[in-house]
């Protein structure tokens, strides 16, 4: 509120020249100039900020809870209108100017992706509206009557003075915007969604409505149906979830006791399970941090959402507005959003050295998402993706100065949303099945699976039918086998549901293809999948998620290499969780299952970083005392020597499903051969319980 009070003065002085403009300024403005093109543009972002201004004056006052269901829901539409095409008559996305081919169609290439860069960078003050951040508000709204009042005086040099206007307003307030981003991840005391979760009467579903964020029939549905749980099954899967976190920290001999702060990032409609889980982690000695997903472009990530957030309004807005920040961003940029990012954590160091890591609660269940490619979408120039590469590596650097990640654990667990379908409640049932399964059963059988890895020089894995996977993964030469192991054995703690032993493989000699056929990663939809590796390393790549070959590259770069021009395999693991992928084959979901349940229904590959990264030097055991020595590979053992060449920041999981699946086997040095799976079922001694669940499966 101290905040507020010094910027009230600016932010109302603003709110009376909207209000003026939407008056007369406009008006005029087309009385002089008939054919002026941007007239309707400011038109239509003066009334969205205009309705900004009603709701944080509804939250400010407390009318908002005074609200009736039809009344939020109308308010909830119409600020998601031009995203959505929903709420306002005769909008729809196709037609708006957050569309950037038709801002472009309208007001020209240039202009018009400069003035959709702006409409989109301020509908994040819908959240800060409900947050009551009237910093915000303020800054994104002077930004607008600034960029106004250069196309009204001159329409010819407007576009050069509106980019200079947009770079200092990225990056003269990257100090401010970088340092509460900081405090948001560590203050427990920033409790906005907190007090919401807690103190709200989780059965008038009208509190949905008080977080800002776009609610749909999944946030009101999930809800309706936690309400009609018993109260012993909500404690039941908040356990679940709260104890896997609890768990890591055991497993991984790391003090947690030592921490006070979790942050909890979830999806809006489990309140009820999140409550019980804030009550269960207090009872560990942890207050939540919960943020809200990035809305300013100097903290996107792409299209990830990272945070405490709503299913996507629009998935394609969100993929056309991922590297929004090519609009400004330079080395300038990144050097000063990096020491702000550094003096934000010096400013709350305290806070970040009793932070204990994320327990994250994912969805699943939205229907695939094919993306379009705009033509006039800004994207990132060779130069900027350099850059990208460059800021997240120094800013994961930071990261672990402040927050030492061999200290920190995690936990995520993942639940359907009613979009998966019909089916829903079932699956929500078998959901909660196949993360509660028998872990001491799940512990043996992947023992004997380690225990045949162990005796590998390298794993063959094959593909059947009209999968072309042919791959060889090499394995680190135990010195002392009977102290040591290749692989660890994931049970139900940080990585939940039970399922899956896991390496980080030596990538010298490993080599072959990878290919799937369909797979779902970071709410995009892959087809033909196809990676070609060369000692360890990507070196050739392709999908058939376009006609054009280009655009094929061109989306693979931008969103699996993460702008680098190869990857490593930082990751070989084979799932067992044969329940998750009978669900999948019974409802016909497979495609829809999040990575964390997809991982553990066969073989999977991630490209990028190890699962150790920058923890390497932290002995980790699995639960027969071995120590897992295989922690690092060629690229992440080069960390201690140049930095540049060790991390790439970014780990993605590709599955290839069992009904996929020709052959895994482990070849000796010798030459003797033993095999894992063949076509598709496990033919190891002692790991026939895994089959079970593929009994009776077409």
């Amino acid at each position: 509120m101290e905040d507020n009070e010094a910027v009230r003065e600016r932010y109302e002085l603003g709110m009376d020249r909207i209000e003026e403009l939407l008056e007369t300024f406009l008006d005029g403005w087309q009385e002089e100039k008939q054919d002026a093109v941007y007239c309707g543009y400011f038109l239509i972002v003066a009334g969205f900020l205009k309705n900004i201004k009603e709701v944080y004056k509804l939250v400010n006052s407390g009318e908002i809870k005074s609200l009736s269901m039809e009344e939020l829901e109308k308010w909830n539409k119409t600020l998601y209108a031009y995203m959505t095409g929903d709420g306002i008559e005769g909008v729809s996305y196709e037609y708006s100017y957050l569309n950037p081919d038709y801002a472009a169609s309208i007001l020209g290439k240039k202009d018009g992706k400069l003035l959709c860069f702006l409409f989109t960078e301020l509908q994040g003050l819908i959240h800060y509206a409900f947050a009551q951040r009237l910093f915000d508000i303020t800054i994104g709204m002077e930004l607008f009557l600034e960029i106004y009042g250069y196309y009204r005086e001159d329409e010819e040099t407007a576009y050069k003075q509106a980019k200079e206007a947009l770079y200092y307003y990225a990056s003269d307030y990257c100090d401010i915007r970088m340092d509460y981003r900081v405090r948001e991840m560590v203050d427990p005391k920033l409790s906005f969604a907190t007090e919401i979760i807690m103190n709200s009467d989780l059965t008038d579903l009208r509190y949905l409505y008080r977080f800002g964020s776009y609610i749909s029939k999944n946030e009101i549905q999930i809800a309706e149906y936690l309400n009609g749980l018993e109260e012993e099954a909500v404690i039941k899967l908040a356990r679940t979830f709260t104890e896997g976190y609890r768990v890591g920290f055991i497993n991984n001999k790391i003090d947690l006791s030592k921490k006070s702060v979790v942050n909890i990032r979830y999806n809006i409609g489990f309140e009820r399970i999140i409550r019980e889980a804030v009550k269960q982690f207090e009872a560990m000695g942890l207050k939540p941090a919960i943020y809200y997903e990035a809305v300013s472009s100097i903290h996107k990530k792409r299209n990830l959402k990272i945070g405490y957030c709503a299913t996507s309004a629009n998935r394609q807005y969100e993929y056309d507005h991922r590297f929004d920040n090519g609009l400004y961003f330079d080395k300038g940029f990144v050097e000063r959003k990096l020491a702000t990012y550094r003096q934000g954590f010096e400013h709350y160091k305290e806070l970040a050295s009793q932070y204990a890591g994320p327990a994250v609660l994912e969805i699943f269940g939205e229907h695939p998402f094919l993306a379009e490619d705009k033509e006039n979408a800004i994207t990132l120039s060779e130069k900027q993706q350099k850059l990208t590469v460059y800021y997240e590596r120094e800013a994961s650097l930071i990261l672990n100065e402040y927050v030492k990640m061999e200290e920190t654990s995690f936990t995520i667990m993942a639940c359907p949303i009613p979009e998966i379908g019909a089916d829903f409640q079932e699956i929500f049932d078998e959901t909660v099945k196949v993360n509660t399964l028998d872990i001491d059963l799940y512990r043996s059988i992947q023992q004997k699976l380690i225990d045949c890895l162990d005796k590998g020089e390298y794993v063959h894995v094959k593909g059947r039918d009209n999968n072309l996977t042919d791959i060889k993964i090499m394995l680190h030469e135990l010195e002392n086998p009977e102290k040591e192991t290749n692989f660890e054995n994931c049970l139900a703690d940080v990585n939940i549901p039970v399922g899956e032993v896991f390496t980080s493989p030596k990538l010298t000699g490993t080599e072959g293809v990878l290919h799937v056929n369909r797979v779902y990663l970071n709410d995009l939809d892959y087809k033909g999948l196809y990676l070609v590796f060369r000692d360890g390393m990507i070196v050739e790549y392709n999908c058939s998620n376009f006609p054009e070959k280009k655009k094929n590259l061109k989306f693979l770069e931008e969103n699996l290499l993460c702008q680098h021009k190869s990857l490593p395999i930082g990751e070989f693991a084979i799932g067992t969780n044969t329940t998750a992928y009978a669900m999948g084959h019974r409802f016909q979901i497979f495609h829809l299952l999040p990575i964390l349940i997809a991982e553990k229904t066969g073989p999977h590959f991630a490209v990028g970083d190890t699962c150790y990264k920058m923890s390497e030097d932290h002995k980790v055991y699995n639960p027969d005392g071995k120590e897992i020595v295989a922690r690092e590979n060629e690229c992440s053992s080069q960390r201690k020597t140049d930095i540049e060449k060790a991390y790439f920041n970014c780990h993605t999981d590709i599955t290839i499903p069992y009904d996929e699946l020709g052959e895994i086997a482990v070849y000796t040095k010798a030459g003797d051969k033993m095999v894992i799976i063949e076509n598709g079922r496990f033919v190891l001694e002692g790991t026939d319980e895994l089959n079970k669940p593929l009994d009776g499966l077409r």
